[in-house]
């Protein structure tokens, strides 16, 4: 089955108005996956890092997703739901919960390509690729991501902070670059 990006568009948001929309979302993106991840993949990359918006609704935020390899980012919110489902690659959550000052550790979850994950409105996660390849991952979330105040915490001191866009961009950016200098350098010694 071919993968549409303006068809998944429309179906989640068909999904979204079921009266459990974090269900019919899951089983949705559950769905694609089995059926179309190449498709997925094809439409959407899996070369180059970043957070892409594929729709931005006030009741629904749809995320392409790629993270470079090794590339982690730090501690943060969403203030919303959240399904993740893998594409390629993999993604590896470190789950948090509030502590008195600062965040403490509340578990672990590792995704691998086909994976679905979903995070309720109060989940704070960081992210981490563990693979020398990129991973591509739609995100799917209730509400306006784009949109909502959230937080941040420093990955050393675990203390929150108002969320940073441009700092998140400048970590994708980052990521790029040195994957792009990493792939320069393994070419220069093939050379040698």
């Amino acid at each position: 089955m071919a993968f549409d990006i303006d068809t998944f568009v429309e179906d989640c948001r068909s999904a979204n108005a079921d009266p459990d929309p974090r269900a019919a979302i899951r089983e949705l993106l559950l769905e694609r996956l089995r059926t179309s991840r190449g498709d997925i993949a094809a439409a959407l990359g899996t070369d180059e890092s970043g957070l892409n918006v594929i729709y931005s609704g006030e009741d629904l935020t749809i995320l392409n997703v790629i993270w470079a390899p090794k590339m982690t980012i730090f501690p943060h919110d969403h203030r919303m739901w959240a399904t993740i489902g893998i594409y390629a690659g993999a993604e590896d959550n470190r789950l948090y919960k509030r502590g008195p000052e600062r965040l403490q550790h509340a578990g672990e979850r590792q995704l691998d390509t086909g994976d679905v994950f979903g995070l309720g409105a109060e989940a704070i996660h960081a992210v981490h690729n563990p693979r020398s390849r990129h991973t591509g991952a739609i995100h799917i979330y209730g509400g306006d991501f784009v949109n909502q105040s959230r937080s941040q915490w420093d990955p050393d001191t675990l203390l929150e902070e108002p969320y940073d866009i441009e700092q998140v961009q400048r970590a994708f950016a980052k990521a790029n670059e040195d994957w792009k200098a990493q792939l320069g350098h393994d070419v220069d010694e093939s050379v040698v």
